[in-house]
């Protein structure tokens, strides 16, 4: 019998024992595969099976612990210890809605200029070169960089440095092609 909430989140109760069980699917899983439920944007919410309390804040975040420690560094060390004197400051409060309007901000810039980018190349001899150049970039912006505190970006910035890019990337086009 599958099981998610009447949301359609995905349960999963988190044993005492540590082994986490996907009510869903009635198979134990692991870590790695809430990694790859949340890559899918799966939602789910991890329970613990004794007292029923939602503990899925302390998973994914045991999830970045073993990313992050498998050479997967995403986070630098200076925006850990900013992350870290937030704790108890009195702008502790606001500092998630920030971290998620911003990361929301950075896929959907992300999401654009993909698309800008398949779409300049998409009938030219060059589609392949481009494709991989675009990978090449995901790789590269996959770590996430916040804004310096009290200078942040703005939308004109953003959009500048991803028109510089697109130019790079286009000339190195052009350049393989000759």
């Amino acid at each position: 019998m599958k099981k998610t909430s009447p949301d359609g989140v995905v349960i999963i109760k988190k044993y005492a024992n540590r082994r986490l069980y996907n009510t869903e699917t009635s198979s134990y899983i692991t870590l790695e595969h809430l990694a790859a439920m949340t890559r899918e944007g799966r939602d789910f919410k991890v329970v613990d099976a004794k007292t029923d309390d939602d503990i899925t804040h302390n998973v994914l975040t045991q999830i970045i612990m073993e990313e992050e420690s498998r050479g997967q560094t995403m986070l630098p060390v200076n925006f850990l210890r900013q992350l870290i004197s937030m704790y108890g400051d009195s702008m502790q409060a606001m500092v998630p809605g920030y971290l998620e309007a911003s990361m929301e901000g950075f896929r959907r810039n992300q999401a654009q200029f993909k698309s800008a980018v398949e779409g300049a190349f998409a009938h030219s001899p060059f589609a392949e070169i481009a494709k991989r150049n675009m990978e090449m970039f995901e790789a590269a912006t996959a770590a996430f960089k916040p804004p310096v505190p009290g200078a942040p970006a703005s939308k004109d910035d953003e959009i500048a440095a991803l028109k510089a890019e697109l130019a790079k990337l286009h000339e190195k086009v052009e350049k393989l092609g000759e």
